[in-house]
């Protein structure tokens, strides 16, 4: 006598099944043409490469100027980039999943709710990522020629005024520090981790949210607040004690500290990022995004469908 066999349960945090999800997620936001800012980044930072500032330098660092302007306006385009698309792509894949009646599809597979949330932050965080790669090229195709061009400039007035051998090569190493080196790459990846700690941290917000804006409003003042982190923590819980600790201990699980992040500046000034700092950033980036990721899939696992 043949006797149906019982279900076995499926296992959450299949490799594949996440993958599968990462990609339609991706797709998705492609169609909703989003890369349509590329564009916009690609006139700007075109345009600052021909932009004539007014220069407040001397003769032996002229164009020096030019070079901060071409990284700290890449830079600050990919940074607001990143984090809208951060806060907005993912807080509204939910809810469209719900109004096109998708995720009914997808959990009825079924497939597990982790699996389902992980896909859908991995499928925002390649969009950023391939996006942020493609600024990144644009910035050092735009970048390299002209720190080159300066480079020369500085050396040939250098040479007329009978500079010595270790002043050309202070005056080399000081212009290559202002063109593409793997401290502006790190200041890039750091750009990426900051978007990718506010996309989790929409995820957790759109599992309780059926309002795009909310979550928007909601993520950007958590994004302000975070900056602030650590003076409203020593303000609030400076006092030592066991309630200040916990207090502290709170905020910063709550709260995630945005200074960890503020290395972009130092390296536009053509100062060398340190692997410490980027360790902290990368550090503090996998916390919250675990944290943040498993916070969402409590609340969305008792979520009704």
């Amino acid at each position: 006598m043949n006797s149906a066999s019982p279900l076995k349960p499926t296992r959450p945090f299949h490799l594949r099944r996440i993958g599968i999800i990462a990609t339609h997620t991706f797709t998705q936001l492609v169609r909703m043409k989003v890369f349509y800012f590329l564009a916009f980044f690609a006139v700007v930072v075109i345009g600052a490469n021909f932009l004539e500032l007014p220069t407040h330098a001397s003769p032996e660092n002229a164009g020096t100027e030019l070079l901060y302007s071409i990284k700290s306006t890449s830079l600050g385009c990919m940074s607001i980039f990143s984090l809208v698309l951060g806060v907005v792509a993912t807080g509204l894949l939910l809810p469209k999943d719900v109004e096109d009646r998708t995720l009914y599809t997808i959990l009825a597979k079924p497939v597990p709710r982790l699996d389902y949330l992980v896909g859908k932050l991995c499928g925002v965080a390649l969009l950023i990522f391939l996006s942020l790669l493609a600024m990144d090229l644009l910035m050092n195709l735009v970048l390299q020629p002209r720190m080159t061009a300066v480079l020369e400039r500085q050396l040939e007035f250098a040479r007329q005024r009978d500079a010595t051998e270790a002043t050309l090569e202070r005056i080399s190493a000081d212009v290559r520090a202002l063109g593409p080196t793997w401290s502006l790459q790190g200041a890039v990846l750091v750009v990426f981790l900051r978007s990718l700690l506010i996309a989790s941290l929409a995820l957790l917000l759109s599992t309780f949210s059926t309002s795009t804006l909310f979550t928007a409003i909601v993520g950007f003042l958590v994004l302000f607040a975070g900056f602030f982190q650590a003076e409203a923590r020593d303000a609030w819980f400076g006092h030592h004690g066991g309630v200040a600790q916990v207090g502290r201990l709170i905020m910063t699980v709550l709260l995630p500290d945005m200074q960890f992040y503020n290395l972009v500046d130092a390296v536009i000034e053509g100062k060398p990022l340190k692997a410490i700092h980027l360790g902290m950033s990368i550090a503090s980036t996998a916390f919250y995004v675990v944290t943040y990721t498993f916070a969402s899939w409590l609340i969305f696992a008792r979520k009704e469908f």
